[in-house]
Parts: C-alpha cells; sequence; structure tokens
C-alpha cells in the first residue's frame, strides 16, 4: 500500500469514540439486534425492522428505510438486508448493506467495544474505501457524516446507561 493508498482510505473512513457507562455486553446486546439498530439511529433513516438477533458473520436481517429523512436522493420508502461481514461477541460487529441500489455499494458500518474501569469505550466507524466502482466519483460519499455518528453513539450511550442507573438506584 503505497502513501496516497492510506491517505485515501484515511478519506473514506470516519471513527468516532465515545465513554459508554455500561458493561460490553449490554452494549452489544442493543448492536446486535434490528431492533437496537433502528432505535439508535440519528439519521431517521431507519424506520423499522425484521429478523432476529445476530450471531455470526453472514447473519441477515432486513431494515425498512426512508431517504426521505436525508433529503438527498428521491429514494422514498425501501428495504436493505444488513448482512454482518465481522463479528466478536461483546467485542465487535460490522456490517454492509445490499437493496435496491445494484450492484451492492460495499460501504462498512460497524462497531468495536473496549471494556475500561468505568464501562465501555465504543468505537463507531464507517468505511467506504472499498465501495464498487460504479459508485466512485459521484460525490454522494460520505452518506451519513462525521457527526451522525457521534449523535448515535450519545442515543446508544442514553439508552444503555439508562438501564444501568435503574439497576443501581
Amino acid at each position: 500500500m503505497t502513501e496516497t493508498d492510506v491517505a485515501e482510505t484515511e478519506q473514506e473512513r470516519f471513527e468516532v469514540a465515545r465513554q459508554i457507562e455500561a458493561p460490553a455486553s449490554k452494549i452489544f446486546e442493543v448492536l446486535r439486534d434490528p431492533k437496537g439498530h433502528v432505535a439508535i439511529d440519528s439519521s431517521g433513516m431507519l424506520q423499522s425492522s425484521n429478523g432476529a438477533p445476530v450471531d455470526e458473520v453472514g447473519d441477515t436481517f432486513v431494515v425498512h428505510m426512508d431517504r426521505e429523512s436525508l433529503n438527498d436522493i428521491p429514494l422514498g420508502k425501501y428495504d436493505v438486508t444488513v448482512i454482518i461481514t465481522e463479528y466478536e461477541q461483546d467485542a465487535l460487529i460490522e456490517w454492509t448493506i445490499s437493496g435496491v441500489i445494484q450492484p451492492p455499494i460495499g460501504h462498512l458500518y460497524g462497531y468495536r467495544l473496549e471494556p475500561k474501569e468505568t464501562g465501555t469505550l465504543v468505537t463507531s466507524y464507517y468505511d467506504w474505501s472499498r465501495i464498487h466502482e460504479a459508485y466512485r466519483g459521484k460525490g454522494i460519499f460520505p452518506i451519513i457524516p462525521e457527526a451522525g455518528l457521534r449523535a448515535t453513539l450519545g442515543i446508544l450511550a442514553r439508552t444503555v446507561e439508562q438501564g444501568q442507573q435503574g439497576q443501581q438506584g
């Protein structure tokens, strides 16, 4: 990999981290559950889901989307299939999607969880460095801004920390 390749890859990936005061196992339960993805989404695109919580690479579930929330591309309501590409219980979950746009785009989303003394350091990432050539140069990436990842981490923290406070009180 050349220096140029590294620079391009860095420009085609966001990573944001947040300390969350909850155990990794509790956070991971939200992240592996299709309903959890909908509940913590800050973009407004994820409307509902079908499917069971995932357990391994290759597992899938369906998310019902509404692109009007972003008001960027007139897709309206549509479905995507979330395909798990990396999975390590309580530590890592990554996925790509396949949907109405074909060939599949090839962008990746994921979370890494690192237990700490006061909870878990959660890193959220969005990587479009390996998108299909058909989508390069179209000016559509990133679809979700870095601030969207930060907002989703905030919603995730609120979701799991509220449960923690109830257990402690």
